[in-house]
């Protein structure tokens, strides 16, 4: 006996899309031909559409992917093991340190090759 995994039949993305992206233009439109208007009513206005789109467009097949991407991307934001603020200053320190030591070595290095380039050319 075989289980097949029933996959989510995306019909008619491209109609939902044109939704999205109507919805987004008219928001666009909207807070242009309202620009007389308080900018706390049309900042409110945007965010409903916002929303409303973003749930258009989550019903997509990329809309899907794309929130299921931003939930494994915060599960693994959530295993990262951050390091102590001792451990990071004590890495900074080495950096700096590793910094000056290069610049040293090549204004040496620079230093040895004017002071030759001199010798050579007169």
């Amino acid at each position: 006996m075989s289980v097949l995994a029933e996959e989510k039949q995306y019909r008619l993305d491209w109609l939902k899309w044109l939704v999205v992206f109507g919805f987004l233009g008219g928001a666009i439109y909207a807070n242009w031909y309202y620009s007389a208007e308080s900018v706390l009513y049309r900042v409110i206005g945007f965010v409903l559409v916002l929303v409303v789109a973003a749930f258009v467009a989550s019903n997509t097949e990329k809309g899907a992917a794309t929130i299921e991407l931003a939930i494994g991307a915060r599960t693994e934001w959530r295993k990262v093991v951050w390091p102590t603020k001792q451990e990071r200053n004590q890495t900074t320190l080495i950096v700096v340190a590793v910094i000056l030591l290069m610049a040293l070595v090549l204004w040496g290095i620079d230093s040895l090759l004017s002071w030759l380039a001199s010798l050579i050319m007169g």
